[in-house]
């Protein structure tokens, strides 16, 4: 008998990676154009119909939504089928652990401007140091404090408080990290009743989570004057808290397909990778909101 050990499963040729090639290009294209035509966050959307900007991002999501569901229905068939042997699954993992680390990467350098910004050039432009000049010439009434609720031509806005909706959210967030590791032990002891409940709870905390900043955006838009139009605190705080968002929308749509595959019984105790792939995603995204939660709206 051979020894399948040394078997290492490759793939078929695949279109899936230039489709979704071309529909992220689309989206591109379609987001580039329609936000230089847009620029006011309130403005209409149907006004720029006719530049075709809006119609080719809608096509370019379309696009890439319907690729992703036929590469993972390919992909899916062959984790059912047994073909993603121990040699392959490691090298899921390896790829996993690289694109959370690229994710990581991708928000300090998000945070990093947050804190350049706050502990280098509010200080810079208060005159510290050898700044007196600086301050002098380019913004002789500026007070240096954080965050900076006033901007140069004069605006002043409020900045979004810790408490309310920001630490609701907080602990939605965490109590969906304890029920996604609940569902994920009983998926390993085989407790499909226990699992399908909590992966369902951790799902709809997710989209509650989601619905809640909404509200908050809301909320700073017509009642406090929180936009992105107000200086450098609003351009980051809706930078980083619209980006997580972006993330967990993510997050929630993984878990939510790893609940429809659970019905499904697509998993068990020995071959559920993409499950733990989504929850390590999940757990990532709760860290980020944590570190986001504390530098944002706390200090």
């Amino acid at each position: 008998m051979a020894d399948s050990s040394n078997k290492y499963y490759v793939p078929e040729s695949s279109p899936w990676p230039l489709s979704g090639s071309i529909g992220l290009f689309m989206i591109a294209l379609g987001a580039g154009n329609f936000i230089q035509q847009s620029t006011d966050f309130g403005q209409d959307v149907l006004k720029h119909q006719g530049t075709g900007a809006g119609w080719l991002l809608l096509a370019g999501a379309l696009w890439l939504i319907a690729t992703l569901f036929f590469w993972w229905r390919d992909t899916i068939k062959e984790s059912i089928s047994g073909l993603h042997e121990g040699r392959l699954s490691g090298s899921y993992r390896q790829g996993m652990v690289w694109f959370i680390f690229s994710e990581v990467m991708f928000f300090s350098a998000f945070f990093g401007a947050m804190f350049y910004a706050r502990w280098l050039i509010v200080p810079w432009l208060a005159g510290e140091g050898n700044n007196a000049m600086t301050h002098e010439l380019l913004w002789p009434n500026f007070q240096a404090y954080w965050p900076l609720t006033t901007t140069p031509d004069g605006r002043t806005t409020q900045a979004m408080g810790a408490w309310g909706l920001p630490a609701i959210n907080t602990a939605i967030l965490l109590v969906s990290s304890l029920t996604l590791t609940i569902a994920h032990h009983s998926l390993i002891a085989g407790e499909r009743g226990k699992l399908i409940i909590f992966q369902g709870i951790t799902v709809v905390l997710g989209i509650i989570f989601l619905c809640l900043q909404v509200e908050e955006y809301i909320h700073a838009y017509q009642h406090m004057g929180l936009t992105l139009n107000s200086g450098i605190y609003g351009s980051l705080f809706f930078l980083l808290t619209g980006f997580h968002g972006m993330h967990v929308t993510m997050g929630t749509v993984m878990l939510l397909i790893m609940f429809l595959r659970i019905l499904k019984g697509h998993f068990s105790k020995d071959n559920h990778f993409a499950y733990e792939a989504a929850a390590w995603y999940w757990h990532f995204v709760d860290v980020v909101w944590l570190f986001l939660y504390i530098c944002v709206y706390w200090l």
